[in-house]
C-alpha cells in the first residue's frame, strides 16, 4: 500500500509513506493505449517479470482485425473485473488452484491500435518472455486475429503444437476483404507458417451459415480434425472429449477458445454471435473434461463487454480460465506436470 505524505498526517503503522518527488507518472498513451494494464486477474500480484511462475496471465487487447462488431479491445479489462467474483477452489478437481501453481498478472501487451503486423510482433515478444522463463501463457483477447501473434511464440519455443479449437467458426479463411490477416484467417496462416501440426490438431463446435458450402471440406484439406456443433450434439461431450485425446495423444497442445462457442443467451457480447452453441455449463464441461492434455499455452477471445448484459458474457469467460488453471493444478498435483 501506497500513501501520500500530508501535511502533519499521522503515518498508519505498517504502511510505507511514499513522497511527492517519487511518484511516477502515468503511462502515456502514446506507447501504452488507454485501454491496456486495467485491473489483475482473480486480484492476483502484478508482476513485471515471469520468472519462477507455472503461468502468466496477460491482456491483448487488440480488436482492429475483426469483421462486425468491434469492442474486443475492452475484453481483457472486462474479463478481469468481473473475475474478482472468482475463488481458488475447485469443488470438481478437488484442488486449490494456487496451491499447486504459482501465478500472477502481468498486465497487457501495449498494441499498436489498427496496426496487426507491429502488434504480432509486440505479442510473439511479450508471449516469448513467459515461454522462455518456464511459465505458461494465459491470454486474455482481443479479437481472433491475436493467437497468431502467441503461436509464433510457442512454436518458436516447442515447435509445431497441436491446435484445440473451440469455435463458432473455423477462422481458416485465405483472405478476408482481400486481407490475408485478420481474425478469420488466423489459423490457415499457422498451418503455413508451420507452428502448427493441423494432423494433430482438432477444431469444435463451428456452426451457422457459410460463405462458402465447402468450408468443413476445407478444414479436412488442410488435414484438420472439424467436429460441427450438429455433430457434437449426435456425439455427447465425452465421446468429444475422448475424440481430442485421440487426436492430440501426447503431444504439446495450445488450447484457444472464442468465447461465440457459447451460445448468445449466455454469452451475447461477442463480435460475431452465432445461435445454437453451447451453455456456460457445457463449455466448462469441455474444458473439465481435457486433464490428459499436455498444455503449454492458452487463450480466450473475442469478449466484447460493450455489447454484455450484466457480465454475464466476461464472468462466462473468466469462469472458462478458472477451469483450466484448475486442470493445470490438477496435473501438477498428480505429478503429470513439471
Amino acid at each position: 500500500m501506497v500513501k501520500l505524505e500530508s501535511f502533519g498526517a499521522p503515518i498508519p503503522g505498517g504502511v510505507r509513506v511514499m513522497s511527492a518527488r517519487e511518484l511516477k507518472q502515468p503511462a502515456t498513451a502514446f506507447a501504452s493505449p488507454r485501454f491496456c494494464n486495467v485491473g489483475n486477474f482473480m486480484r492476483m500480484e502484478r508482476v513485471s517479470e515471469p520468472d519462477g511462475l507455472d503461468f502468466a496471465i496477460y491482456g491483448i487487447p487488440f480488436d482492429t482485425a475483426c469483421s462486425y462488431r468491434s469492442g474486443a479491445r475492452f475484453g481483457p479489462q472486462g474479463i478481469r473485473n468481473i473475475s474478482v467474483m472468482m475463488k481458488t477452489n475447485n469443488p470438481v478437481h478437488e484442488v486449490n488452484i494456487l496451491d499447486y501453481l504459482k501465478g500472477a498478472d502481468m498486465g497487457d501487451v501495449n498494441i499498436v491500435p489498427g496496426y496487426i503486423h507491429p502488434t504480432y510482433a509486440a505479442i510473439e515478444a511479450f508471449a516469448s518472455r513467459i515461454l522462455d522463463a518456464g511459465a505458461l501463457p494465459i491470454a486474455l483477447g482481443g479479437d481472433h486475429s491475436i493467437t497468431l501473434g502467441e503461436l509464433r511464440a510457442v512454436a518458436k519455443k516447442h515447435g509445431p503444437v497441436s491446435l484445440i479449437h473451440f469455435d463458432s467458426h473455423a477462422d481458416i479463411n485465405d483472405e478476408v476483404f482481400g486481407e490475408k490477416y485478420n481474425h478469420g484467417t488466423p489459423f490457415r496462416r499457422a498451418i503455413e507458417e508451420n507452428l502448427i501440426d493441423p494432423h494433430k490438431s482438432i477444431q469444435i463446435g463451428m456452426r451457422g451459415s457459410l460463405y462458402d458450402a465447402g468450408e468443413f471440406k476445407l478444414a479436412a484439406d488442410l488435414g484438420l480434425k472439424l467436429i460441427p456443433t450438429h455433430k457434437v450434439r449426435e456425439m455427447g461431450i465425452p465421446a468429444v472429449l475422448e475424440e481430442i485425446n485421440k487426436r492430440v495423444g501426447k503431444n504439446k497442445a495450445f488450447l484457444t477458445f472464442d468465447i461465440d462457442f457459447v451460445d448468445p443467451a449466455y454469452a451475447p457480447a461477442t463480435g460475431t454471435p452465432e445461435v445454437g452453441g453451447y451453455s456456460t455449463f457445457e463449455a466448462i464441461s469441455f474444458i473439465r473434461g481435457l486433464t490428459d492434455v499436455n498444455f503449454v499455452g492458452f487463450d480466450i477471445v473475442e469478449v466484447a463487454p460493450p455489447y454484455d448484459v450484466a457480465e454475464i458474457t466476461s464472468l462466462a469467460a473468466c469462469n472458462i480460465v478458472f477451469e483450466f488453471l484448475s486442470v493445470l493444478a490438477l496435473q501438477k498435483k498428480e505429478g503429470r506436470r513439471a
